[in-house]
């Protein structure tokens, strides 16, 4: 199938993949001055802080958590059938959304409210007119518009709440980390274009996408890239390398499309290595690691080169993230779907529908 280039105005979810290392660039000023404003380090200065999201920013707000002591991350969708027990002990919430107009997102707001007026609440959003941003919170950050994807599935507004939470969390290393990063995916984006391209077109069956803790948030938003890119067409996966010998590996067969993230960490990477080279002598998989091209060479069938396998771990998410966002952009094209809306059928939907909010 003939490439896409990202300069093809019908492609707008290949436009916006193709657009993060421009906005990545504007979160952390946007997210400094805020803090300022609100003077957030103080606030959130020894304070237990729960992050929250729904679907992608839930992914999101627990790649943060994972890099922010004392914070935990808890998805709004059990925040709301479960309100007490989840937010006990809390001093703020952070809520992280795309457009802010899921219901579950202000209801949430409503209910921490009443259940616990003194818990501060913040939110970061990509979208300054929605109903979130409109919900009285205490703060609120507003990203860059364009962050605030048109496409169906979220690409630059995954990335750039993840990176405006770490801001947050590690506001010295997130932002010095952004400068890099772009420079070194704005000029990779091409290969790695090309180099999901051709991975998309091998896979048979069934696909799995391993990281370990803290970026196993990358491993569980890669997995929802393929899935919802391609209207469920694969069984998909999303495990931790020492967790999937622990029954998950009976998921995979010889011609599995296998997707590793490999750590920055050395002690993790040796588990991980541990774990490909199981994978490889039981013939199970079409193993591709994301790692150093060099070092890692022969390890995998396959060796992507990392964006940011410099980072701390707990850094890379909203950068490597690039790698699953074009191998479903190309999977989605592949079964012949329109990545920007693939669920023509409207099975699911940019802001979700069919929620009832019930009272407490």
């Amino acid at each position: 199938m003939e490439n896409v280039t990202p300069q093809d105005e019908s492609n707008i979810t290949l436009r916006e993949i193709y657009g993060q290392p421009t906005l990545w660039r504007t979160t952390p000023a946007l997210v400094e001055n805020a803090s300022l404003r609100l003077d957030l380090p103080s606030l959130f200065r020894g304070k237990r802080v729960l992050l929250t999201g729904a679907g992608t920013s839930a992914y999101a707000a627990a790649a943060v958590a994972a890099a922010w002591p004392q914070a935990i991350a808890v998805p709004t969708t059990d925040l709301l059938v479960d309100p007490e027990r989840q937010s006990s002990g809390v001093d703020a919430v952070i809520s992280l959304a795309r457009s802010g107009n899921s219901p579950e997102s202000v209801a949430v707001v409503e209910n921490i409210r009443s259940l616990h007026p003194n818990i501060y609440q913040l939110a970061i959003t990509c979208n300054a007119e929605g109903a979130l941003a409109q919900s009285g919170l205490d703060g609120l950050i507003t990203l860059d518009p364009r962050t605030n994807d048109r496409s169906l599935v979220m690409t630059s507004a995954f990335s750039n709440l993840v990176l405006a939470g770490l801001c947050l969390a590690k506001p010295a290393p997130a932002a010095a980390s952004v400068e890099d990063a772009s420079l070194r995916a704005a000029a990779m984006l091409p290969a790695i274009d090309e180099q999901c391209r051709r991975l998309a077109s091998r896979v048979r069956d069934r696909i799995v996408m391993l990281s370990s803790s803290p970026l196993i948030s990358w491993a569980q938003e890669a997995a929802l890239k393929a899935l919802e890119m391609t209207a469920g067409r694969f069984p998909v996966l999303a495990e931790s390398y020492l967790g999937l010998r622990h029954g998950p590996m009976s998921f995979i067969r010889p011609d599995t499309l296998v997707m590793c993230l490999l750590s920055s960490d050395p002690v993790r990477r040796l588990y991980e290595k541990d774990l490909i080279y199981e994978l490889r002598t039981k013939k199970l998989g079409y193993v591709v690691a994301i790692g150093d091209g060099e070092k890692d060479g022969g390890l995998a069938e396959e060796v992507l080169p990392a964006i940011a396998l410099h980072l701390p771990d707990a850094l890379r998410t909203p950068y490597e993230i690039v790698f699953p966002q074009l191998f479903g952009y190309h999977l989605s094209l592949r079964i012949g779907l329109n990545p920007d809306n693939p669920s023509p059928g409207g099975i699911i939907n940019r802001v979700v529908q069919g929620v009832r909010i019930h009272s407490l």
